[in-house]
């Protein structure tokens, strides 16, 4: 019995840690207004906390706006350069893969210059322990900001506890 209970335990903390490194958290950056002109992009990352694994999800028409990954000088003189890669779709995904400071133009016309189409964002450390449960009043503000794998966390516990069953 206690060699059951023991088995218990670590499963449910296995899967507590996974869980923790597999769940990502897709942002629609703008949200319902997306990637566009004089929206105050600055304003709606200040309360989002990014981290490794993260996905930016940048959405506008093909053909009006783009968007340049740069560094802190291209951000702030909204410059791009040719070894600056440029997305286009109209749907870019961008998967935050490193720890540190990112910056975003859109490199059309003078749309980062005059028209405030620029994001910086700190991108955190995946850590191990859980991250902290948002107060309702965010989801309103954040619906479109949402965890991509606890349904797989979700069948991975259910078919353990099945083997334990």
């Amino acid at each position: 019995m206690a060699s059951s209970h023991s088995t218990i335990v670590f499963i449910l903390v296995t899967l507590g840690v996974l869980a923790t490194l597999v769940s990502a958290t897709e942002y629609t950056v703008g949200d319902e207004n997306g990637w566009t002109l004089d929206f105050d992009y600055q304003t709606w990352a200040k309360d989002k906390d990014f981290v490794v694994g993260d996905k930016l999800v940048f959405n506008y028409a093909p053909g009006t706006h783009n968007v340049v990954k740069v560094n802190g000088t291209g951000f702030q003189q909204c410059l791009t350069s040719s070894t600056n890669g440029t997305l286009t779709s109209g749907r870019d995904v961008i998967t935050l893969q490193t720890q540190g400071r990112k910056w975003y133009i859109c490199g059309v016309a003078k749309h980062c210059e005059l028209r405030n189409m620029k994001l910086v964002i700190t991108v955190l450390p995946q850590t191990m322990s859980p991250a902290p449960t948002p107060a309702l009043s965010q989801y309103a503000s954040s619906a479109l900001a949402a965890p991509t794998s606890y349904g797989f966390v979700s069948a991975l516990f259910g078919g353990l506890m099945s083997l334990l069953i």
